[in-house]
């Protein structure tokens, strides 16, 4: 669900302007990431290529993130909500093991997608927006130094 709170600034990649906030940050990072992901296959898929790129997300995972916690909000959340490092390692088994097309997302089936089972979710508008896919991508090219080359 990060992903959906996910807003990208092209005007200021690298949070030197706005207050960086470490979940804004974080949710723009998934949003990033299901958006370089559609624009890999758009490129591959252009270029002829089989290899398909898919995007996964576990979930709500009870992990050792979470033991530095010092809230008992958060505390209670992971002990009622999150589910298994193994039930968190199944959308990425799918995505990687599956027969699922390209540029799929897959992730948790049930509770708001954050656990339960892994197949196909829908993305937010703003992930679907091939334009900002295309964007990144440029931005992800300039700042690296590094080009497709297909």
């Amino acid at each position: 669900m990060a992903e959906r709170l996910g807003r990208i600034d092209f005007d200021d990649l690298h949070w030197e302007r706005a207050r960086y906030k470490e979940s804004s940050a974080y949710a723009t990072s998934k949003l990033a990431n299901v958006l370089f992901s559609s624009e890999l296959q758009r490129r591959l898929r252009a270029a002829g290529s089989k290899v398909l790129a898919v995007t996964a997300h576990p979930g709500f995972v009870a992990t050792n993130i979470y033991d530095q916690a010092t809230g008992l909000a958060t505390r209670l959340m992971v002990r009622l909500f999150a589910q298994s490092p193994a039930e968190g390692a199944l959308p990425v088994l799918h995505a990687a093991t599956g027969d699922v097309p390209g540029d799929s997302f897959i992730g948790p089936e049930r509770w708001m997608h954050m656990r339960g089972g892994a197949g196909p979710i829908r993305r937010s508008r703003t992930a679907q927006d091939t334009e900002v896919a295309r964007r990144l991508w440029d931005a992800s090219e300039k700042l690296t130094g590094v080009s497709f080359g297909l």
